[in-house]
């Protein structure tokens, strides 16, 4: 039989056959607060996930002068620029979150949107790094991200089979990770398209595949166990009728711990697929079955 590549993501092999990795991003709905930040990572540590995600951008790199100007109505200023730049977390600020994560036990990464932001978080050494759907046909940066040695985990949304593939064969298929995503906000149950987990693992059987959603509710994120994703990543909000534009799409406390809850239920139910008479089943036999 053949065995199943997996890939090592701090402490944890993740992989078909092994149990789901858990990912809460974190992203930005922090809003710019780190008190925040640490209770969304406390409740990601609480419902028992693997790892807390972030995203990190290089506001004057990523956005022109001309976004930046763009008139926004914000909390934190009346233009676009006012909003991004409140929204990214400085040095001091991700050693505080890299410490909390330390004592909470948790993993942390985050999506980089340019290559200055890869050597920013390069210097808290990540145990790995995502690349968002948006990035996936930046070569520049997907090689960038390639030189740092670590694994990489690459959300697909928005793109075709042939933008994937190339994307693959940018990165490698070593220590690569995909994610099956539809990147609207929050998406339709019927733009998700499940079955595109079977697809990616049908095309690239050497490479573990699993899901990104953006959907409002547990129950297609669940299903994502019983299609084989090793992997799935959720937003986390303390609440969805918070300010941002990422809380719409997002999953509250109780429901993360819920949905956690829910895939290892299903990864335990799952089984081996062997099809054998249970030792807890003789009883009955002998209670039920006349013809024996």
């Amino acid at each position: 039989m053949k065995t199943e590549k997996t890939v090592r993501i701090g402490k944890k092999l993740v992989g078909h056959g092994r149990p789901m990795y858990v990912i809460a991003e974190v992203g930005i709905n922090h809003n710019g607060s780190v008190d925040t930040a640490k209770r969304l990572i406390d409740a990601a540590v609480f419902s028992g996930c693997d790892a807390v995600k972030f995203q990190k951008r290089t506001v004057e790199i990523v956005y022109t002068p001309e976004e930046l100007a763009k008139p926004r109505e914000t909390p934190f200023g009346a233009t676009n620029g006012d909003l991004k730049r409140r929204l990214e977390f400085g040095y001091e600020e991700y050693a505080e979150i890299d410490r909390y994560c330390r004592e909470r036990g948790v993993d942390w990464f985050a999506s980089c949107w340019d290559e200055a932001s890869v050597d920013f978080i390069e210097r808290f050494g990540p145990p790995c790094y995502k690349i968002a759907s948006a990035c996936l046909t930046d070569d520049n940066l997907l090689g960038y991200h390639l030189q740092k040695g670590r694994p990489i985990i690459l959300s697909t949304g928005m793109s075709s089979m042939g933008q994937i593939e190339h994307a693959v064969e940018v990165l490698g298929e070593d220590d690569l990770i995909l994610l099956h995503c539809t990147s609207t906000y929050p998406s339709k149950p019927t733009e998700l398209n499940l079955r595109g987990i079977f697809s990616l693992r049908q095309r690239f059987p050497d490479i573990p595949v699993g899901y990104s959603g953006h959907e409002i509710g547990l129950a297609t994120s669940v299903a994502t166990a019983a299609l084989g994703a090793c992997v799935v990543e959720r937003h986390i909000t303390l609440d969805r009728a918070m300010w941002g534009s990422d809380q719409a799409a997002s999953v509250e406390p109780h429901g993360f711990n819920r949905m956690v809850r829910d895939i290892r239920i299903v990864e335990q139910a799952l089984g081996d697929g062997n099809i054998r008479i249970l030792d807890s089943e003789l009883p009955i036999i002998e209670k039920l079955r006349r013809v024996k």
